[in-house]
């Protein structure tokens, strides 16, 4: 489960720089008008150009900001039976599932937990946290990466990724829409109206992060609605029952904090809380999929 928020946090940090750097070099102006541009076409194009740029930015970032956020340590030469078997069972499931095989890593958490990323098939990785294999059978740990590479097998990170550029590109735009209002209305009647002034810069910015995590919640919905097909492609991988078996064992953990708040898309545990909460979480309540699974055949 939590497979994405890393990337959505990555994702606004990246907007915001984009941002300010194009403020900076004034091609917010350029495009709007100032300087050939053709208006809101002209502006709409910027922010198309700058929220796709960003988006895609940030997934070719998101394996690297995982390994080091994380401190993955990849398998390369097993050093035991159990990393051993964790290899060959990766590789099994990713010869299965059609994919490349992905590379394999640990990283040290009590909490039973595992993410997969990558921002291609075939270029992917999988790992799980010291608690997932100190507390869970390895029927279940087979269906937690069953589900993990069944993420990459779906092409989520990817798909994500388009889906974050369309909403990027609506932030931009109606950022920079509330800005030049800001301007406008802040600018006196003696005053050219040839470029942008202060009241555009900050507000269009303060309009972007409050949009911005607008967005995160629509992404977040999407993300939700991508953790049934996971499950249930780890149920084809690993078996249902497995399946079942491992979201009822992580359904016992209490209160789940395995990674911290920027990892929240890339893991195999769900959120739970307030409304907000649930809004902003990336999947829905491990007792929804279970019933799902359960539901099925």
């Amino acid at each position: 489960m939590k497979r994405i928020v890393l990337f959505l946090a990555t994702n606004l940090a990246v907007l915001l720089v984009l941002g300010v750097v194009a403020r900076l070099l004034g091609l917010d102006q350029w495009f709007v008008g100032g300087s050939g541009g053709d208006g809101l076409g002209g502006l709409l194009a910027f922010a198309a150009l700058f929220g796709f740029g960003g988006s895609f930015i940030s997934l070719a970032m998101s394996k690297w900001i995982a390994k080091r956020s994380m401190g993955v340590q990849i398998i390369e030469r097993p050093r035991n039976e159990t990393e051993h078997w964790l290899l060959e069972t990766v590789r099994r499931q990713a010869e299965q599932a059609g994919i490349g095989m992905p590379e394999v890593g640990l990283f040290n958490s009590a909490q039973p937990n595992a993410f997969a990323t990558g921002m291609k098939k075939n270029d992917a990785l999988v790992a799980v946290s010291s608690g997932l294999l100190q507390h869970m059978s390895r029927d279940e740990v087979e269906a937690v990466l069953g589900h993990e590479v069944a993420h990459v097998a779906n092409g989520d990170m990817v798909t994500m990724g388009l889906i974050q550029g369309v909403l990027n590109t609506f932030v931009i735009f109606f950022a920079r829409l509330v800005g030049m209002l800001v301007d406008n209305m802040l600018r006196s009647d003696d005053e050219e109206g040839g470029g942008f002034g202060m009241g555009y810069f900050i507000s269009s910015l303060i309009a972007e992060i409050a949009f911005g995590i607008l967005a995160s919640f629509v992404a977040a919905w999407f993300s939700r609605q991508r953790e049934f097909r996971a499950d249930a492609g780890g149920a084809v991988l690993a078996g249902r029952g497995k399946m079942v078996a491992a979201l009822q064992a992580l359904q016992r953990v209490q209160n789940p904090q395995g990674l911290p708040d920027q990892m929240a898309a890339f893991g195999i545990l769900g959120g739970h809380g307030s409304l907000l909460q649930k809004l902003a979480s990336t999947h829905p309540p491990l007792e929804q999929r279970i019933a799902a699974l359960q539901s099925q055949g």
